[in-house]
């Protein structure tokens, strides 16, 4: 099983999962011809996609999702809400028949080789949800968009193998910075974003010795950086009340703009 950053930001969004035989991405936030130089460099041509996992309708994870599924023709699957907003984006153009498939959050599906379990998150749009996937006994999850987190996300999170888990503010940044109040506020709200903070607590509450790999992901371009990410994440575990320390995490932040590292579990 292997999963790849394409792209990771508040700018937009492409993750690659995949095993020998089945190869999906979750979300499509960047133009067509970034997906696909980002599958060259994996080896992985566009037609040979056996599905595209969308989270939410926001532009930052379907911009390139009208585009490219009109010039390949992979099934896409979302909850029903994700579905009417994709329908309702005008900017994506005219979506390919047949190729939207609802799916419903808690509620496990097969795509090849993987078993797939979106789960619901708590974010400003239609029905939002996480994915966690699974093959062979591996699993790894993305989670993103999390305003907020509970105990049915950590249960969903828990036993992974590997996960990109969002870490998308600094909390003092973003108080300080230049936007608006309103937006501040929804970016500080229970469906708005996880900060650095949240991230490395909710971090916390899923490590275990077998969860080897760590994407932190989605971070914004005017109230983060990916060292102060990093770092921030990495001392909430060491102070944490658990047997971890932060310097001894496999652990990186994907980039917006570069492919990741491949992870292989």
């Amino acid at each position: 099983m292997r999963m790849c950053s394409i792209a990771s930001g508040s700018s937009g969004n492409c993750i690659y999962v995949g095993s020998g035989n089945t190869h999906l991405l979750v979300d499509t936030g960047i133009s067509r011809k970034r997906i696909e130089e980002g599958l060259r460099e994996l080896d992985i041509k566009g037609e040979e996609l056996d599905g595209i996992l969308i989270t939410h309708e926001h532009s930052d994870h379907i911009q390139g999702l009208g585009v490219f599924s009109r010039k390949y023709e992979i099934p896409v699957y979302a909850t029903p809400g994700t579905i009417e907003g994709i329908r309702n984006c005008s900017t994506l153009g005219r979506m390919p028949g047949g190729l939207l498939h609802p799916i419903h959050t808690d509620e496990p599906f097969v795509l090849g080789e993987m078993t797939v379990k979106p789960f619901a998150i708590s974010h400003d749009a239609n029905e939002p949800s996480g994915y966690r996937l699974e093959c062979g006994g591996k699993s790894a999850a993305v989670a993103t968009d999390l305003g907020k987190y509970d105990e049915y996300t950590v249960e969903y999170l828990r036993g992974l193998d590997a996960v990109l888990l969002e870490a998308n503010h600094d909390i003092h940044m973003l108080e300080v910075g230049g936007y608006p109040y309103y937006l501040k506020q929804r970016i500080l709200g229970d469906r708005g974003h996880l900060s650095n903070e949240l991230s490395g607590r909710l971090l916390c509450d899923i490590l275990h010795d077998n969860l080897k790999h760590i994407i932190l992901g989605h971070l914004s371009k005017e109230n983060n950086y990916a060292r102060l990410a990093y770092e921030t994440v990495k001392l909430e575990v060491t102070l944490a009340d658990n047997d971890y320390r932060g310097e001894d995490l496999d652990m990186f932040v994907a980039s917006r703009d570069a492919v990741s590292d491949i992870i292989t579990v």
